[in-house]
């Protein structure tokens, strides 16, 4: 999307959708695909500067290209790539990236734990900490984690994963505490099964975990602690990432807010 044509786009959107971004930069990471796809274009739409973080380059240049962003390439677990990121002007974090593995405790790689944690708590850790001095002397700034109901609850076959969602959850807490006095607000979105990539490979994983088809997957696994039955899309993810970054949140820091269809009401 070229210059005047994105403008248009983005000035008509911010009316429509209430939520003026302009002027600030938004670095979401996983943003290639699913949730992380869905928030940038969602940012994109209210006016922001995004730049779209993700290992597959030429995925995050397919997306930039759409939405008239900036694409970057990062692997995550490579705490050095991590360092190395232009973190200055971003106003705006979107911790998204992530990755699954099932398995027993007693039967789970340690070295794919440990990766696991580089990437959902030490590479957040690292991007925030770098961010956190711009948007101070800015007196603004939002950090939007993407957790999950696994920061809240536990399931069976994933202590890496729970343990890193449980893990973001209190960086995010300790991050809105320390920056609320800076104009900075911190918060976790946390959804059950959003329609993404990572979670059709959950299902085929889970489906040989437990003997089942991909069908029963979703209706005896995934979808038996909630009480609406049905996968949450990407974009309803996005848009409560969006309303944490307007002016209507600017109270809410520290919090954890479910998409989780009822499964924590239990």
């Amino acid at each position: 999307m070229e210059g005047r044509d994105r403008l248009l786009y983005v000035h008509g959107m911010t009316e429509l959708n209430g939520i003026d971004l302009t002027g600030r930069r938004a670095l979401v990471t996983g943003g290639a695909s699913g949730i992380g796809r869905a928030c940038a274009t969602r940012l994109a739409a209210s006016g922001a500067d995004v730049v779209v973080l993700d290992m597959n380059r030429q995925a995050a240049e397919a997306v930039a290209a759409e939405i008239g962003a900036i694409a970057s390439d990062a692997d995550l677990s490579d705490l050095e790539a991590v360092d190395a990121l232009d973190l200055a002007d971003v106003d705006i974090v979107v911790n998204n990236a992530g990755l699954q593995h099932i398995a027993p405790v007693h039967e789970f790689p340690p070295e794919r734990f440990s990766l696991m944690l580089r990437v959902m708590v030490e590479a957040p850790f690292r991007i925030v900490r770098r961010a956190l001095p711009g948007m101070y002397e800015r007196g603004w700034g939002r950090v939007v984690n993407i957790s999950s109901v696994h920061g809240l609850r536990a399931s069976p076959y994933k202590s890496a994963y729970v343990t890193a969602k449980h893990a973001l959850e209190g960086l995010s807490k300790v991050i809105a505490v320390e920056g609320a006095e800076h104009g900075v607000t911190s918060n976790c979105i946390c959804p059950a099964y959003v329609r993404t990539p990572l979670v059709e490979d959950q299902i085929t994983a889970q489906a040989a975990t437990h003997g089942l088809a991909a069908t029963e997957v979703i209706e005896q696994v995934m979808l038996a602690p909630a009480a609406i039955k049905r996968l949450i899309e990407p974009a309803e993810v996005a848009e409560l990432a969006a309303y944490l970054c307007g002016p209507h949140a600017s109270f809410i820091t520290g919090a954890s807010l479910t998409l989780d269809g009822g499964w924590t009401a239990h």
